[in-house]
């Protein structure tokens, strides 16, 4: 799996696009049952996919609210928090996106768990392409890892996270699997 999600803004809440008007937002575990059926419903990715049954799955939504906004997947890595997957909700995707900054707040979150584990807030990924592995420099400063595992293997060092977390005012539980 790779990363293709794009950062539009870093926001400490999320920014609804027809008013500008900014909106609390919290995170929890997603449930499986919450899971199921998302690609009938627009979302690109099987989050039921067998590769992420041992992930912990994230799924960020406004204060007050059950519709979620995007979802997060986190593995536990010796060291260090792994994502695997990325993704906004379809309504947050393209020009005519409902709310922006939903990007950020997803790594965000899985940054604020490899903090809560004691890892510094580091955090590595694989994006999709060059052209992403460069959006991800750019907008998240992280940097790209040389490996044979993948082309474009990036992490965001804990220095870097800890400017990303202060960010955002995100609630949330970091339950793990």
């Amino acid at each position: 799996m790779r990363i293709d999600i794009l950062i539009d803004r870093f926001t400490p809440c999320l920014e609804r696009v027809s008013t500008g008007e900014l909106l609390p937002t919290v995170f929890s575990l997603a449930e499986d049952i919450e899971l199921v059926g998302l690609q009938d419903k627009g979302w690109n990715f099987d989050w039921t996919d067998k590769e992420l049954r041992d992930s912990n799955i994230y799924k960020l939504m406004l204060k007050d609210d059950d519709i979620i906004q995007g979802l997060v997947a986190a593995d536990i890595q010796r060291g260090a928090v792994y994502v695997p997957l990325v993704e906004s909700a379809p309504h947050n995707l393209s020009k005519n996106k409902e709310y922006k900054g939903v990007g950020g707040h997803l790594f965000a979150i899985s940054i604020k768990l490899s903090v809560a584990l004691g890892f510094g807030g580091y955090v590595y990924f694989d994006a999709k392409n060059m052209e992403l592995a460069e959006h991800y420099a750019a907008e998240l400063k992280a940097e790209r890892v040389l490996t044979k595992f993948h082309d474009y293997r990036m992490e965001i060092a804990e220095d870097n996270a800890q400017k990303i977390i202060q960010e955002y005012t995100l609630e949330g539980d970091l339950n793990v699997k």
